[in-house]
């Protein structure tokens, strides 16, 4: 018998839908003609023991305890789902062969690991478990998966990487958790102070944001506009550009604040001639804008109608299980793989005949374009959110789903129309020594731009600056002024009229839902050292894509952080909670080296020790630190009546209560050649902090280790 193990009843459900009928429905299974079945997990089945599960003392909050780490860690069964996993216990049992089928990610790929170890599988049948890949829950796509299985040991280094980064995040955690909220008891604070590998980054950008907004003071800066007119009497604008001589009286955005320089300037060039220095036409062409990872589906969905991150992960997640009108929506990729180019009809078919408006003002997508989208060497375990070939019906959704819809189908549909091709003409004047510039755009053919064209009109008429088309193919638009006249290089035109203008320095923006999106995903622009900004661009950013908004509704949750009309401010004790932490816990720096750690593991370059051994002094001096001073930045806050746990793991998406993963029996992740153990040995506790003078780790032994 071939056993199934799906991750969520949605998803097992699309697999029995395809495999032969009849079919007979049990409880928690569904078992087909030939004798297979297909099971679930229900999400995470198991959940990381609490740390009074190594030792009862560890009930009661004591500094003297910390930090704890577990020699061998426990996964207990969590109890609502404990039947789900009795069910399972026996199918696994009677299973001849097992095919994981968990979401196509890291986390995905541990959580059904996790039970299949928890459950004792062993010997051949370990080795042979097969991996089942779903993006997309309509029929035609599952049986397609279905002929694709592939071995699951393929995966081992994914699902180390995965066990670590859970562990790592629960050591972390709970221990730093649990250390400031003992210092924060003795200064008055009754709330549980909630530090997390990301969210406390997280927190630490906004407090800084606010305190940057706080503290700013606007100054004032100028610039000069040269009015100029042709010997046909046709007016066109050139800015001044400073020289190198003005420098002094500029700062470091080389703005000038000189006003009486300006004035200078714009007396010099008042009613004087001026000639055309540099003259340029290029044609150039943007290609179409990638289709939706998640993060840039929320920031985009933010910007357009308002909607929160969880808000759109929550719609995504409605139009993926419920209507199968989605691929599979915590995608961190915006490309495809080349194959999927194939089904490009099927997809075309179903949105212009569900969707006919997107197409309404534009010419038919041309199914044989392939965009810079298909790209295999940038598709990992998942591709882009597109739409399935699946054909809408609008009226059945709701708004939020309706509008999610239409997005993610319209970048997807300009995939396959043209580049927008235009004309881009530069110019330099030069008037009494000083250079001016300017540079117009004319459009030549439009191609995908058409299917924009409604948001490009929006745009216009209430003067935002926002591009609904997310990708950087708008960025400089506002560079460009509406038209020039003919001219000719070297001849001389005249200055009519220098302006000078005045503006005000201003201070950055409190963030938004969009704005703080787009800094998790961009969050190597704001870490000054180079090596760790280089990390994190070429990683997943802070959090995942399937994890940043459950982060951000945790900082909510926790009271750290709340909402001022559209801006996300932090709250006094937010603020309070960063300032009393270390520099190293409050920036991005950990996370972008945890990343480049982990992301070692999945390439088999690093072993789940290598990762683990330094973490593990980084956390002894942490907790040595946090008992050296009190945190008197939250003198007389409060806090709030929250009953005191173990904290979540920090914004994971498929964690368990205490936010690490284990497990009880040898697994299959264990035995790569990237991670020969993952169990923290003493031998390798004692290397860790054998220069350490925090309080001694309390380690009990428990059950088997997970690896």
């Amino acid at each position: 018998m071939i056993l199934y193990i799906a991750e969520k009843p949605s998803l097992g459900r699309a697999i029995a839908d395809v495999l032969p009928k009849p079919h007979k429905k049990g409880e928690g299974f569904i078992e087909d003609a030939n004798g297979n079945c297909v099971s679930w997990c229900v999400g995470h089945l198991l959940e990381q023991a609490e740390p009074d599960a190594y030792n009862p003392e560890f009930k009661s909050w004591k500094f003297e305890h910390l930090p704890i780490v577990p020699e061998k860690w426990q996964l207990k069964p969590k109890a609502a789902t404990r039947s789900q996993l009795s069910v399972l216990k026996k199918l696994v049992k009677q299973a001849d062969t097992l095919v994981n089928a968990g979401d196509p990610d890291r986390e995905g790929q541990l959580l059904v690991d996790e039970v299949i170890a928890y459950l004792g599988v062993t010997g051949d049948k370990l080795q042979q478990t097969q991996r089942l890949l779903i993006s997309d829950l309509n029929p035609q796509a599952v049986k397609r998966a279905l002929s694709q299985l592939r071995s699951n040991r393929e995966f081992i280094p994914l699902s180390t990487s995965a066990l670590a980064r859970s562990r790592a995040d629960w050591l972390y955690g709970m221990n730093m958790t649990r250390a400031y909220t003992i210092q924060g008891k003795k200064v008055g604070y009754q709330g549980v102070l909630s530090v997390g590998r990301v969210q406390t980054p997280l927190l630490g950008l906004i407090v800084r944001r606010d305190e940057e907004i706080a503290h700013f003071q606007s100054k004032p800066f100028y610039e000069v506009l040269a009015h100029l007119v042709t010997d046909k009497q046709q007016f066109f604008s050139a800015k001044w550009q400073p020289s190198e001589a003005c420098q002094p009286y500029m700062d470091d955005e080389g703005r000038v604040l000189s006003k009486g320089l300006a004035q200078n300037v714009v007396r010099r060039i008042t009613d004087r001639p001026a000639k055309v220095t540099q003259l340029s036409t290029k044609d150039k062409q943007q290609n179409p804008p990638l289709p939706y990872s998640l993060s840039a589906l929320q920031i985009d969905a933010a910007k357009r109608f308002g909607m929160s991150a969880k808000e759109v992960l929550d719609t995504c997640q409605s139009l993926y299980e419920r209507h199968k009108l989605i691929t599979y929506p915590r995608s961190d990729s915006r490309y495809l793989p080349t194959e999927q180019h194939g089904l490009a009809s099927g997809v075309l078919a179903a949105i212009t005949g569900g969707a006919p408006d997107l197409v309404a003002q534009a010419e038919a997508p041309n199914p044989r374009l392939k965009s810079k989208a298909w790209d295999d060497n940038k598709v990992d375990a998942h591709h882009a959110i597109i739409p399935t070939e699946k054909q809408p019906n609008l009226g059945s959704l709701s708004q939020r789903e309706r509008q999610l819809y239409l997005h993610i189908a319209r970048q997807y549909l300009a995939q396959f129309y043209p580049a927008y091709c235009y004309s881009e003409t530069a110019v330099e004047v030069t008037i009494e020594g000083g250079l001016f510039k300017t540079k117009a755009r004319q459009d030549k053919s439009l191609g995908w731009k058409q299917l924009f064209a409604r948001e490009e009109g929006e745009r216009k008429d209430t003067t935002t600056t926002e591009t609904f088309a997310q990708d950087d193919n708008d960025k400089d638009e506002g560079e460009y002024v509406g038209q020039l006249p003919p001219l000719i290089l070297g001849k001389v035109l005249h200055c009519h009229q220098g302006e000078l203008v005045e503006k005000q320095t201003q201070p950055p923006k409190a963030f938004t839902d969009a704005t703080l999106l787009s800094a998790m995903t961009g969050i190597n622009r704001y870490v000054t050292d180079p090596e760790i900004r280089k990390i994190l661009k070429e990683t997943d950013g802070l959090g995942t894509e399937a994890t940043r908004a459950g982060i951000i509704e945790l900082l909510f949750k926790r009271g750290f952080i709340q909402r001022q009309g559209k801006s996300i401010v932090a709250t006094e004790v937010g603020k309070g909670l960063i300032n009393s932490l270390p520099l190293s816990a409050t920036t991005p720096d950990m996370t972008a080296l945890w990343e480049a750690s982990l992301n070692g593991i999945c390439h088999k370059d690093i072993s789940y020790q290598g990762f683990m051994q330094p973490l593990l002094g980084t956390l002894h001096s942490l907790i040595q630190n946090a008992g050296a001073q009190l945190p008197s930045a939250l003198n007389g806050l409060k806090g709030q009546n929250v009953k005191r746990a173990a904290p979540k793991k920090s914004g994971y998406r498929k964690s368990s209560a205490g936010g690490a993963a284990g497990a009880k029996k040898s697994t299959t992740f264990a035995r790569s050649n990237a991670s020969k153990t993952s169990t923290l040995t003493p031998s390798a506790s004692k290397s860790a902090s054998a220069n350490s003078t925090a309080p001694k780790p309390r380690r009990h032994k428990a059950a088997a280790p997970a690896s």
